[in-house]
């Protein structure tokens, strides 16, 4: 992918989280917020995984090079998210916070309803199957653009004073969002096929994603709090808390993340155009994990 002409090389960066000393509630006083954000660590381990193999069954499609590179960038950066957010879940269950339940329904999702061949014997063709799935993870990945731009910006967390292992994880894994936002539009771009189909097929993928993404982050945040052995059922999940975390800047805005739609939606849109590639590499260059992980291939390269 490129900003300002140039062309920025992404690649996996092997980083790794302590999470001895996280508490359960990662934002200090602050429970529906910090449900609300765990439910990215239910949806990513299958949906990530998911990406891979998908992109797997594409690439024989690419004819660019650049394109190619790109894509296996890509995929090894969000087979490493997947493996990061499934500690985290490791880390959930050792508080007494079982997310089982809720996950195994994410994995039909992935694993069948979106596998590799369509559910229930319904009759579409084999490319016109991986060309929609092509569509849903470009839609997919205009929100983790939007998410990782914003919780970049932050200040409303910076001000909570959250656990600063698990707000590095965030945001490292937000500035990667940034840096490849634009491979899974441009890889459904070139496997789409040239005709008129391809764009409509964009519109459908996004007018699914969006409300399943919608029901499921409710439905994820419900069952976090309901399960939560600290709040031992005192608390729910409600709009009124949702939206004063909202107004805190703990959580994105709904404008923030409505608005994403109707720019996807337009046929000159881009998603180059989404975040500042320029503020998600200077947090990489900061971030603990991933200055660890730098200096950790640094020494296996002399070694």
């Amino acid at each position: 992918m490129s900003e300002h002409g140039e062309h920025y090389e992404i690649a996996p960066r092997r980083v790794a989280f302590d999470w001895r000393r996280t508490p359960l509630h990662w934002i200090p006083d602050e429970p529906t917020a910090t449900h609300v954000i765990n439910v990215l660590h239910l949806l990513l381990p299958a949906g990530e995984r998911w990406f891979v193999k998908v992109f797997k069954e594409g690439l024989p499609l690419i004819r660019d090079p650049e394109l190619l590179k790109d894509v296996k960038g890509f995929m090894g950066q969000e087979a490493t998210h997947s493996v990061q957010h499934a500690y985290v879940l490791g880390h959930l269950a050792e508080q007494g916070l079982d997310t089982g339940p809720y996950t195994r329904h994410v994995d039909f999702l992935f694993d069948v309803l979106l596998g590799e061949r369509p559910p229930r014997g319904i009759p579409v063709p084999a490319e016109e199957w991986l060309r929609f799935r092509l569509a849903v993870i470009a839609a997919i990945e205009q929100f983790t653009a939007v998410l990782g731009d914003w919780v970049l910006r932050a200040e409303g967390l910076d001000r909570a004073e959250p656990d600063p292992v698990m707000l590095d994880l965030l945001r490292w894994h937000g500035a990667e969002e940034v840096e490849h936002r634009a491979v899974a539009f441009d890889m459904y771009q070139h496997c789409g096929g040239a005709g008129l189909p391809r764009y409509p097929r964009r519109v459908l993928g996004m007018a699914v994603t969006a409300p399943v993404i919608t029901y499921l982050w409710a439905w994820g945040a419900a069952y976090l709090l309901r399960h939560d052995p600290e709040l031992a059922g005192r608390t729910r999940y409600s709009l009124r808390e949702h939206n004063r975390a909202v107004r805190k800047g703990l959580l994105p805005t709904w404008r923030e993340l409505g608005s994403a739609v109707p720019r996807y939606f337009r046929r000159s849109y881009h998603p180059s155009q989404e975040g500042s590639l320029r503020r998600a590499v200077a947090y990489l260059a900061s971030s603990p994990a991933a200055r660890a992980a730098a200096g950790a291939a640094g020494r296996a390269a002399v070694s």
